[in-house]
């Protein structure tokens, strides 16, 4: 079974019954990422397999620590047919170091899962951040305070993803300028 196919049903038999609008979410993400092909190149299917399954770690039958970063990864880590890289990226996506620090988790996090290359930690970021909990598309500023209105600002994750906010917006700007050359011809 191809990696994307293996991720598709991994992530599906993990959130759709129980969290069915994560599970829309992740749909939605992959999808983005599959718009990306044209910078990823051979790294396609990794982001696409770590898009579908950055989300698993909310699963109940896997969440432990509360940190679904971290759960979804070592989860996957367990799994031993998922491609490291897409392990780090779940790891790590949308700057999940932050969160992880909000909630004394951050050297768990750093020590377990090494970064992932900064050019693929910018496409989840961007994947993840232009996509709704529906799963349609939206602008990172959208999306950040759609997350601050959901959460509250006062919260762990109010808090984390405002202080992600200059990075996430970073990243999105950094995959965007990268997807505009690629459509005016220029070498990558």
């Amino acid at each position: 079974m191809r990696l994307t196919e293996q991720a598709f049903a991994l992530s599906e038999s993990m959130l759709a019954e129980p969290l069915p609008r994560r599970w829309a979410h992740s749909l939605g993400v992959a999808k983005r990422a599959a718009t990306l092909r044209p910078i990823l190149g051979r790294d396609a299917d990794v982001m696409e397999a770590a898009a579908v399954l950055h989300d698993v770690g909310y699963s109940p039958s896997i969440a432990t620590t509360g940190f679904h970063p971290l759960d979804g990864a070592r989860f996957l880590r367990e799994q031993e047919s998922f491609d490291e890289r897409v392990v780090r990226l779940v790891a790590h996506h949308s700057c999940a170091l932050l969160e992880a620090e909000e909630r004394g988790l951050r050297d768990e996090l750093a020590t377990e899962f090494e970064m992932e290359r900064p050019e693929l930690v910018d496409a989840l970021i961007f994947c993840d951040m232009t996509t709704t909990p529906d799963g349609g598309h939206t602008a990172p500023a959208d999306r950040l305070n759609e997350i601050v209105a959901r959460y509250g600002p006062d919260t762990i994750v109010g808090r984390f993803i405002q202080r992600a906010a200059p990075e996430i917006h970073a990243a999105a700007g950094r995959v965007e300028q990268r997807m505009a050359a690629v459509g005016a011809g220029q070498p990558m």
